[in-house]
């Protein structure tokens, strides 16, 4: 709903609802507490899903029910009593357009989407080469999406050979990375997941395989923002090497696996990947990859790379047969790889929803 009598805001409000695909009722007044609502369909204060208030309103609507959901909206905010309008209507936020045009079509294509809680990410980096890091990412995305969660796995590292190969499937129809390239500003989450390729009942995006190897950084943190937004799950495979493009995926992630041989060399490398990791992410915690002759226990892996044990993932036998055969990481549903993956979303998914892990 949005309520003004300022022509040239409404024309840049209704701008920006369709932008967001929406639909907005405009009223020139609030409708009396338990009313009906306005003329059109019956929506009002109470009842609209988003209230934006213009600031020329904010006086007319100062004894309205408190409510979430409110924000008031001008073209010129520079007024200190601004702020003074927006505590009397309970407003959450004061938005400045233009200024915050794309704050303001996030929030209303939240809510024609239907946003609720965002989906938990997690990201999967090696802590050196061959450590199985995109193994693991894809087994944790085959067993989540096996438990009924809404499960998008993105493949992050342009490098890696593409993880549609190692679900089998590079031949499916759908959307790959290069595809998303010139994102800049807000994607449509349902957008988003109808265009990807469905393998083994989640959705994969992944690379092709065309010369095209970078992704912008706006276009990585517009596509992963819209993965998170219908909830679920997200599992990000991730390169080594943290670039700009890497680090805006990095800041949305809720948790990082750093995926560690059990021997010295590889935790060696694993602390300068680490370093980077840590610059960005707010959880990094590692996986310590199959048991080595005269290697490290995986506490000690832990205890030399400064970061909580997630946990041990044995080295499984015939896996690598299997993935040939267009079996896909975690299928085997007794195998070592499932079993830490299922034990992993027991404790994060319960953490999520407010149980301890």
């Amino acid at each position: 709903m949005i309520i003004t009598e300022d022509p040239l805001l409404l024309d840049d409000l209704l701008r920006l609802c369709a932008a967001a695909g929406a639909e907005p009722h405009v009223l020139h007044e609030v409708p009396e507490p338990g009313g009906a609502g306005g003329p059109q369909g019956g929506v009002g204060w109470e009842s609209s899903p988003l209230v934006l208030v213009g600031d020329d309103a904010a006086r007319r609507v100062r004894g309205a029910p408190r409510r979430d959901g409110v924000f008031l909206v001008g073209r010129d905010l520079d007024d200190p009593a601004v702020w003074q309008r927006a505590v009397e209507i309970g407003a959450e936020e004061v938005l400045r357009i233009p200024d915050a045009e794309s704050r303001l079509v996030d929030r209303i294509a939240d809510v024609v989407e239907g946003a609720g809680r965002p989906a938990l990410a997690v990201g999967v980096i090696g802590g050196s080469g061959g450590a199985g890091a995109s193994t693991l990412a894809c087994a944790l995305a085959v067993r989540a999406a096996r438990t009924g969660e809404r499960t998008i796995l993105i493949d992050g590292d342009p490098l890696g050979g593409g993880m549609d190969v190692l679900l089998g499937g590079e031949n499916a129809e759908g959307m790959r990375w290069p595809d998303f390239a010139a994102s800049r500003g807000r994607v449509g989450a349902g957008a988003l997941e109808e265009s990807l390729p469905e393998l083994h009942a989640l959705r994969v995006l992944s690379w092709d395989r065309g010369d095209r190897v970078v992704v912008p950084p706006a276009a990585m943190r517009s596509v992963v923002a819209a993965a998170r937004r219908r909830g679920g799950v997200v599992v990000v495979d991730l390169p080594r090497r943290v670039d700009e493009a890497v680090a805006e995926v990095l800041a949305q992630l809720d948790l990082v696996l750093m995926v560690v041989p059990g021997e010295l060399r590889a935790v060696a490398a694993a602390g300068r990947v680490a370093a980077g990791v840590r610059m960005v992410a707010r959880d990094v915690r590692v996986v310590v990859r199959g048991r080595w002759p005269g290697g490290l226990e995986p506490e000690a892996v832990a205890e030399l790379l400064g970061a909580p044990l997630a946990g041990e993932v044995p080295v499984e036998v015939g896996l690598p047969g299997r993935v040939a055969e267009g079996e896909p990481p975690g299928a085997q549903g007794r195998g070592a790889l499932a079993r830490f993956c299922d034990g992993f979303w027991q404790r994060a998914l319960g953490s999520a929803q407010g149980v301890p892990a």
